[in-house]
């Protein structure tokens, strides 16, 4: 390779390194695998890689039990299981429960369904997770999001209060097709569609959703009547103030404020001291114990305390013929499970993985999606809604010192007992207490500190955040959530399509390049332009904006030239291209750089390539670029470029 110059053909062939073997290494590599040829390989090495392995196995029985084991890992820690771990994880499990029971009531009655539903939702879906699940701590079962999530849309298609039959059929239909996109999601292992939902989405959908979730609660904690089914701010608080002017009992108030101070009360005394934790968890469950014997005793029901009365005793009723496949609203029932279980895919997998990393092992986020997957497809069969992994029970669990998932088992079958034993007593919970048990979850939900510190580090990250906060408060949450994700989809087109060309140059007594906006300090070499694309895609998209760009450097120096009437000699002879950003090239990028050589080819301007991508440069050469370009003008690495061309002009102005 080397730079031909105009004058000075016969001297560059000379002083060319054709004979270079870095040369021949970069011309002449091979040609890289089509497609075709990587799913051949791929097939191979995680297909029938694999049941060579299995042939190794001389029984059948062995190679059912390694698949069972890859599906059920339980299978596999299940064997070093010790009583003392048990130990831990009945006290985990109890204290799970204490705080499971009155919270998965609270938010059943914000999807809109009846208490009984949530106790279920805690029953057979932590059962399925813990044989199928990779977390240790992980606490499944209905969480305050998704509850409000459910609530929001599928209402849309059914009002719960005319027909709740018919709503909670939708329900358990939306709940069987999150179950179903999410074992999906784990099977093909398309876990980038949650990473749709970024950080700072998530930061601002959870704080837009507990205000909108707190605001929904003055109904139980001021025992109102006359409240509205929409979830934006604006008609929520103007039903609060209509329903103030009709009669309201202040004793509804009075027991929910009361035991929401001490259920907080208890929660800052368990941040305080680490070895009390089983107080703030034990508080909610305390509360409605409490609450429920105050009203028994006083009759308080008589006195306009509303309360939550029948709970069907009895365990998870199977609700297969309630499914509702042949219903006209079956494209909107799928929707809504689409978007509920990449929501729960979101919150489960960000929290089981946190703890994991406290912990020190590693969370197989395929195997998380597989397990909540079936979890909520089993749900769905057994009169259950969308669960997932709730941040204020796994921690509760975590510092209740469970060791394996068997702390949902125990919890599991903990409310099962309730079922069949506290329905009855549960009768005279007054629907202030639920209130202020979900009233007491939502601070957890609002991360004012991860909100501060997306705006320090990156201003369209905050605005994204902003769009899903606004968009649930003053919308819906499924406005919130389509702002938040069209604005990060825009930003990341604009990135494309907008792509920077960095000007380079050389850092003192080094081989390294750097933009010169970034290191003032670099140098550049007279006669010489080095421009760097910082896009990891030439194509059709920014062929052209790349193209326009770059011919707009080449005249903002040419110039800059003229203005302090730069020799001809100095003047610009060589534009290298730094394409060791760009991954691929379509047809529309391979046309933009033919014209680009052309344009500067009339402008005696030689254009060079450095450091091409293998694909890259295989399009090149079956586009016959390479041809017109040259051969000698296609560099491994900028800086041989510009010492080649640093060479040529030395022994062009030796010979001059």
């Amino acid at each position: 390779m080397g730079i031909e110059l105009q004058n000075h053909q016969s001297h560059q062939e000379e002083a060319s390194p054709a004979e270079d073997p870095v040369s021949r290494w970069l011309i002449s590599t091979p040609e890289p695998p089509t497609m075709w040829q990587e799913l051949v390989k791929y097939t191979r090495t995680n297909v029938l890689s694999k049941k060579r392995n299995k042939k190794k196995n001389s029984s059948s029985s062995n190679r059912i039990y390694s698949f069972l084991k890859s599906v059920f890992p339980i299978l596999n820690w299940g064997r070093q299981y010790k009583i003392k771990m048990f130990k831990k994880d009945l006290m985990a499990g109890l204290t799970l429960a204490s705080l499971c029971i009155p919270q998965s009531i609270g938010y059943a009655n914000l999807a809109g369904l009846d208490p009984e539903y949530g106790l279920y939702t805690s029953v057979v879906p932590p059962l399925i997770y813990s044989t199928m699940g990779s977390s240790r701590e992980l606490a499944i079962g209905p969480v305050a999001v998704v509850s409000l999530l459910l609530s929001s849309m599928v209402r849309d298609l059914q009002d719960p209060i005319t027909d709740p039959i018919a709503y909670r059929k939708i329900v358990y239909t939306v709940t069987f097709f999150a179950g179903a996109f999410q074992a999906i999601f784990g099977l093909f292992r398309l876990g980038f569609l949650v990473d749709f939902l970024s950080h700072a989405a998530l930061v601002g959908f959870m704080a837009g959703a507990a205000i909108v979730i707190g605001l929904q609660q003055l109904k139980g904690l001021f025992g109102l009547s006359h409240f509205t089914n929409k979830t934006d701010v604006v008609s929520v608080l103007s039903s609060v103030f209509h329903s103030l002017h009709h009669p309201w009992q202040p004793l509804n108030f009075v027991i929910g404020s009361s035991f929401l101070i001490f259920i907080l009360l208890a929660r800052f005394i368990g941040k305080k001291y680490k070895k009390l934790f089983w107080i703030p968890a034990m508080a909610p469950l305390i509360s409605v114990v409490l609450a429920t014997l105050i009203v028994y005793l006083t009759n308080a029901e008589t006195r306009g305390v509303k309360i939550v009365k029948h709970i069907k005793p009895g365990f998870n009723r199977p609700s297969v013929n309630q499914l509702q496949f042949n219903s006209p609203q079956l494209g909107h029932i799928a929707k809504i499970g689409l978007i509920s279980a990449i929501i729960a895919l979101t919150e489960a997998i960000a929290v089981g993985r946190s703890f994991a990393t406290i912990k020190g092992y590693r969370l197989d986020g395929n195997k998380e999606m597989m397990a909540l997957g079936f979890s909520n497809i089993a749900g769905s069969l057994t009169s259950c809604y969308v669960a997932t992994g709730s941040f204020s029970r796994t921690a509760v669990n975590f510092s209740a010192g469970c060791e394996t998932v068997v702390s949902n088992i125990v919890m599991a079958i903990t409310v099962m007992v309730s079922l069949e034993v506290l329905t009855r007593f549960l009768y005279f919970t007054p629907t202030a207490i639920l209130a202020s048990i979900i009233l007491s979850a939502l601070p957890g939900l609002i991360d004012i500190s991860g909100a501060l510190h997306i705006w320090k580090l990156d201003k369209l990250d905050f605005l994204v955040l902003i769009a899903a906060f606004l968009g649930v408060l003053f919308a819906s949450v499924e406005v919130g959530l389509l702002l938040a994700v069209g604005i990060s989809f825009a930003r990341i087109m604009l990135s494309s399509i907008r792509p920077n060309i960095e000007a380079l140059g050389r850092l003192s007594k080094t081989d390294i390049f750097g933009d010169v906006n970034q290191y003032p300090m670099a140098i550049k070499t007279q006669g010489l332009l080095t421009l760097r694309i910082s896009s990891p895609l030439l194509c059709f998209a920014n062929a052209n904006f790349i193209r326009d760009r770059i011919l707009k450097s080449v005249g903002e120096v040419e110039e800059e030239e003229d203005e302090q009437e730069v020799k001809t000699d100095n003047a610009i002879q060589v534009v290298i291209l730094d394409m060791s950003c760009v991954m691929g090239v379509d047809t529309s990028g391979v046309v933009a750089l033919e014209e680009l050589h052309q344009e500067l080819a009339s402008n005696n301007i030689r254009l060079v390539i450095a450091s091409p991508r293998w694909r890259v440069l295989h399009k090149l050469k079956r586009a016959k670029l390479e041809e017109k370009v040259k051969e000698e003008n296609i560099f491994m690495t900028v800086g041989e470029a510009v010492d080649t061309y640093l060479r040529v002009r030395t022994t062009s102005h030796d010979l001059c």
